[in-house]
């Protein structure tokens, strides 16, 4: 790979306007005190994992249109006094998987909230209200000419009912949440980050769903292709594209946040361009005052997708550790 995108000073001071509707916040406000009008009904049912310490719990809750959204809450077997929660979202196409998969913040001392997207796991079917629209294959142009009906929509509505959820575990600090994600997972915490008013954190990682103008005509890559595709063949249809994924844009969700934040993003990303990224992080709180020093970008000059990876772990614990105080 080689470098494609602006350079890292000019990324710095990317700051493009979004073209946001005027109905935006109503939108999303309309849309969560909808779904949020019915409880919750969130289950953890103890499930064996294999492991010396750490214990899981098998969850069910109750997401957009009410329908039963999965996830995994991993905790530390030796625990004292309620934890805070981390709240993670999964890259494009990928389920919760398996337990064991997944211990690194169980293992250092939090609760760890792994929600299954719709759709996409193995286990939580999404009843898609958009059946029978036209669309390209992928999930980024499902209900695309109507916000009401876009998948994000659903997905983005999961991701706020999750915190829901993970606030009512009696071992879970409420007032100590955080979001988390790498990709498609790193855009749906944006898009948390921007609707929950009283997260205590946010740590996007090389997020997809971020600037929607820039990245569908940057890079030719799944999945913003998806959304090439479909206008390729639908030129008609442009206009409304567009104004449905401004509803969904993650740029847009950032400017709305108020939680200190850690991003990154990786310079060779043909995925979800480093541009896009920088859009989202210059944005971010911008509507709420957040000061500059609450909120910071790690990039990773000769990366492609993987972004930070391990390495990256290790400076998102010590980041949220020196946060929390822990």
């Amino acid at each position: 790979m080689a470098f494609f995108d602006l350079p890292l000073d000019e990324l710095e001071r990317y700051l493009p306007t979004l073209p946001e509707p005027a109905d935006f916040d109503e939108f999303w406000a309309k849309t969560l005190a909808e779904q949020r009008a019915v409880d919750v009904e969130a289950t953890f049912e103890p499930t064996p994992n294999g492991l010396a310490t750490i214990d899981t719990f098998d969850v069910t809750f109750r997401g957009y249109g009410g329908a039963p959204i999965r996830g995994w809450l991993q905790l530390p077997v030796t625990r004292t006094g309620p934890l805070p929660a981390v709240v993670e979202y999964l890259g494009y196409g990928s389920g919760r998987g398996v337990p064991h998969e997944k211990t690194l913040w169980a293992s250092a001392g939090y609760a760890h909230f792994i929600m299954d997207t719709r759709g996409q796991g193995a286990e939580t079917p999404d009843p898609d209200p958009s059946t029978g629209d036209i669309a390209a294959p992928g999930f980024l142009t499902r209900g695309i000419l109507d916000p009401h009906r876009h998948f994000y929509r659903r997905v983005y509505t999961d991701a706020v009912r999750a915190v829901d959820a993970v606030r009512t575990h009696p071992e879970v600090d409420p007032a100590r949440v955080v979001v988390t994600g790498t990709s498609q997972g790193g855009g749906i915490a944006l898009a948390a980050a921007g609707l929950v008013p009283d997260l205590v954190a946010a740590m996007p990682d090389v997020p997809f769903l971020c600037h929607f103008p820039r990245a569908t005509t940057i890079t030719d890559k799944p999945p913003y292709v998806e959304v090439q595709q479909f206008v390729k063949l639908r030129r008609q249809h442009a206009e409304t594209v567009n104004r449905t994924l401004a509803y969904l844009d993650g740029a847009s969700h950032a400017r709305r946040a108020n939680a200190p934040a850690l991003f990154s993003t990786a310079l060779m990303d043909h995925i979800c361009p480093p541009s896009t990224v920088f859009a989202a992080f210059n944005h971010y709180g911008a509507l709420n005052g957040l000061a500059p020093e609450h909120k910071s970008i790690r990039s990773y000059p000769f990366n492609d997708h993987e972004g930070g990876a391990a390495p990256h772990e290790t400076v998102k614990l010590a980041w949220l550790a020196g946060l929390l105080g822990n």
